[in-house]
């Protein structure tokens, strides 16, 4: 044992004065603290194969036949490197061979997104940190385990690279890192998932392909914005206990096992090729999980997610917008008209998808069409109206400008179907009749030219019996009618903008050049909504900023004034400020100070295990979105109504403060006002019952407040589809835990820290019963509700837990809690 951890080290000093033809002649998988390895032109142990590939490997197990190694890989002209783990072939002597067939196969990389050059450097540190580093010394990648007491590297026979302690404890490992492979040994706990890379020549991890364990199975699924799901498969379980089960690739399959149960019964969830080789599976660019097994040269053995309805229900079989029948792709046509809006990204390549001839843009609501395509398939179909028609799926679309198709499925000849409106369109497939007991429609939104419309009518103008002379006039008086509009619109535009010079207290007003150039270009955004964009900046003095562009008329001017008036002349610590605005000609933007941690929904519901939120944090976001609710509501000079509290319009800084965002619902009363009447207007799951009657109080308020302090709590959203019926709706469940004297149940079981605290926890519950009371007049304000969370003021003891909506006016009760075929953006738009 002591002969292999000085080799490591002999042979770093070997490299710097001779090249070796061939790789080291044993087994050397374990090297020592205070070890470097040097990628140089006269590195040992480097082969180059006949594909074009090169390996410098730096640790290698076994002997004899496809073994795993570590190092240094190229592959095509050798200008950048990945620090690897690969399988090569080796010779009784353990060298590594170069034969004409059985190129390396890579299985896992450190730095895929960050090639290095030659003459980097890899490191194992004093301190127990492995470092790559670039030619000039750039950081490249990092285990960042420095004084975690490690005392060595080791690759494994199951090729796992991995760091141990003194007492051959492991610290850190591959295999908890996992790129786009599983080699037999490696599990997936829930939370890991492997990520395909751009394309077979580019392989960085940018994909948009993902095959992951979740709480509820495994699940292959696009990287869009909601992910859209290609592959499922259930497990019960799976993260019982905090991860005591486990996914794990065996001789044969994808299996479940326990760390408490026997590991020779495991349950079968996917199978695979029986193995007589080396064998590892991939995740391709395509969204194919394949597998490779070598049989005197590598071979495909197994196609695993390939399923009924074969290659066309692959997300990326032909891209974007692609629509693929039998293998072939193929762009959206119109059969009623000549016009293109798609053509091929390129015409010898239908996998690359298609793209538009002219681009969807907010900007022009008015001109948005449907290019409609019959048994037109598409292959996830997550229903958001249920029991619907045709043209409410059609019309939900075309209020929604991030929509980008409605995709409507009914039963065969019914007229009643389900309805799907992604914001992204990926591949399509057409619908082979018999295949399918249902009947499938997909309208594809498109963007009209102006121009069209105009040409259409000039010719049907010009082709009038009332003859030329008549034709003029009306294009007279058309062409009179659109400049006057012009000049209305553009004089309301100077008015808005003549108007916010004279509003007291307005924040910096900056020029739309100054904000072009403050976020590059608009280049780097950070998220989009059914109203505008929001992009990262930054000023010349160096303050890092949001800036929010609005698109669109009519609700959107509304919502710049809103957002201006009401906290442009305004601040408090939880209210995200306001720092300046642009209002010039057509633009429309907003700068508020940059919140680095993002919107509070990123945080609290179930996602990446590092971002699970202690109690003490949680009752802090609690009390900063109270004390910045309680500000609006009684210290300002008028009422200020947000009526739009929901996770995503609180933001959290660095420090996890929160902040109120979003004010662009908002209403301000007198303080003389009781209540006051106005349009329905906020989110479906988080509106008070009172909104039936349209006369409300800053009561509406603290009820979505109520419904927010439960998800944060709980860990879930107000309405999850994904749970049985019972426990879909937040209320609903929150009413029946309340009557079993079970609130434990809905504590956040992801946190260990929660169930600590449970009975603060429990407490913090019934303030959110408080809010929550149907009658409006029962409900604390928000400075109660600042004293109850700071525990100098007990909650109301005679809560009514039923949440009923009362009786308004002689209308019927609806509880907007189960609201759910509703989009949020008919009301809110993403913001």
């Amino acid at each position: 044992m002591g002969l292999c951890k000085i080799l490591p080290f002999f042979f770093f000093i070997l490299c710097c004065s001779f090249h070796l033809i061939t790789s080291q002649p044993f087994d050397y998988p374990t090297a020592n603290l205070s070890t470097t390895w040097v990628n140089s032109v006269s590195a040992p142990h480097s082969v180059d194969f006949t594909d074009g590939s090169r390996v410098r490997a730096i640790l290698l197990r076994g002997t004899f036949g496809p073994r795993y190694a570590c190092g240094f890989y190229c592959n095509g002209d050798c200008e950048s490197y990945l620090f690897a783990i690969f399988i090569v072939q080796t010779n009784s002597a353990s060298r590594i061979t170069s034969p004409s067939i059985g190129f390396p196969q890579v299985v896992w990389s450190a730095n895929r997104s960050k090639p290095v050059k030659i003459n980097s450097t890899l490191q194992l540190t004093e301190g127990g940190d492995l470092v790559l580093r670039d030619s000039d010394g750039t950081l490249a990648w990092s285990t960042n385990t420095a004084g975690k007491s490690i005392a060595g590297l080791n690759l494994t026979d199951e090729g796992n690279l991995l760091l141990f302690d003194s007492k051959n404890a492991t610290v850190w490992q591959s295999f908890d890192q996992p790129t786009d492979c599983l080699v037999p040994g490696q599990k997936l706990v829930s939370g890991m998932k492997l990520t395909a890379s751009v394309s077979t020549t580019n392989w960085t991890d940018g994909g948009l392909l993902s095959f992951s364990a979740t709480d509820n199975g495994l699940v292959a699924f696009v990287e869009s914005n909601p992910p859209q799901t290609y592959y499922s498969s259930s497990i019960n379980g799976l993260n019982a206990s905090r991860g005591s089960n486990y996914v794990v690739y065996l001789n044969g399959s994808l299996a479940l096992l326990s760390n408490s149960s026997d590991s020779n019964n495991p349950q079968q969830l996917v199978s695979v090729p029986q193995a007589s080789s080396a064998q590892y599976m991939k995740l391709e660019s395509d969204g194919h999980l394949k597998v490779y097994e070598w049989q005197n040269e590598w071979n495909e053995v197994g196609d695993i997610l390939t399923g009924f309805y074969g290659e066309c229900y692959y997300p990326m079989v032909c891209g974007r917008y692609g629509i693929c029948s039998r293998g072939q792709c193929s762009c959206p046509k119109s059969s009623s008209n000549s016009t293109t809006y798609f053509r091929q990204i390129d015409d010898r390549q239908g996998n690359l998808g298609c793209s538009e001839v002219t681009r969807l843009t907010c900007n022009a609501l008015t001109n948005h069409r449907f290019l409609e395509l019959q048994d037109v398939d598409y292959f996830t179909f997550p229903a958001d109206i249920r029991n619907t028609d045709m043209n409410t799926c059609k019309d939900a679309c075309l209020r929604n400008c991030s929509c980008k198709a409605a995709l409507f499925r009914s039963g065969l000849n019914s007229s009643t179907g389900e309805c799907y409106l992604p914001s992204e369109i990926f591949s399509l497939s057409n619908n082979e009749k018999g295949k399918t007991r249902y009947d499938s429609h997909a309208f594809i939104k498109v963007q009209v030219e102006p121009e069209t419309a105009a040409a259409k009518e000039k010719k049907r103008v010009n082709g009038a019996i009332l003859g030329s002379v008549i034709g003029l006039a009306i294009l007279g008086i058309i062409i009179g009618i659109a400049v006057f509009i012009y000049w209305k619109k553009r004089q309301a535009n100077e008015d808005e903008e003549d108007y916010l010079d004279h509003v007291p207290g307005m924040p910096t007003r900056f020029s739309y050049d100054d904000l072009k150039a403050a976020t590059e270009n608009f280049n780097r955004k950070l998220g989009e909504g059914g109203f505008g964009s929001v992009f990262e900046g930054c000023l010349e003095d160096g303050t890092k900023i949001a800036v929010k562009c609005l698109d669109g008329i009519g609700q959107v001017k509304k919502s710049f004034l809103a957002e201006v008036e009401t906290i442009g002349s305004i601040h408090h610590v939880n209210l995200v400020q306001l720092i300046g605005f642009c209002a010039e000609k057509s633009h429309r933007l907003l700068v508020y100070e940059f919140m680095s941690n993002g919107s509070l929904e990123k945080w609290i519901y179930h996602g990446k295990q590092e971002q699970i939120l202690d109690w003490n944090c949680r009752r802090k976001i609690i009390q900063d979105i109270a004390k910045g609710l309680a500000y609006l509501h009684e210290e300002c000079r008028q009422k200020i109504l947000h009526l739009d509290i929901k996770p995503p319009n609180i933001l959290l800084d660095e420090n996890h403060n929160a902040k109120l965002s979003d004010f662009g619902l908002s209403k301000l009363i007198d303080r003389n006002q009781s209540q006051v009447m106005t349009t329905m207007r906020g989110t479906p799951g988080y509106l008070a019952p009172e909104w039936l009657s349209g006369v409300i109080t800053e009561k509406v308020d603290v009820y979505s407040f109520g419904i927010v302090i439960l998800e944060i709590l709980s860990g879930r959203r107000h309405f999850e589809a994904s749970e049985s019926e019972d426990q879909q709706v937040m209320v609903h469940l929150f009413r029946k835990k309340a009557e079993e004297g079970q609130l434990v149940d809905l504590i956040d079981k992801h946190s260990e820290d929660m169930q600590f605290y449970k009975e603060e926890v429990i407490k913090t519950m019934q303030i959110a019963a408080w809010c929550l009371q149907s009658d409006y007049t029962k409900r604390p304000s928000m400075s109660m509700v600042v004293k109850a969370m700071e525990g100098v003021l007990d909650v109301e003891k005679d809560l009514d837990y039923s949440f009923k909506p009362q009786p308004v006016n002689g209308k019927p009760n609806i509880n907007f809690s189960d609201s759910t075929p509703l989009l949020p953006s008919v009301l809110s738009g993403p913001r």
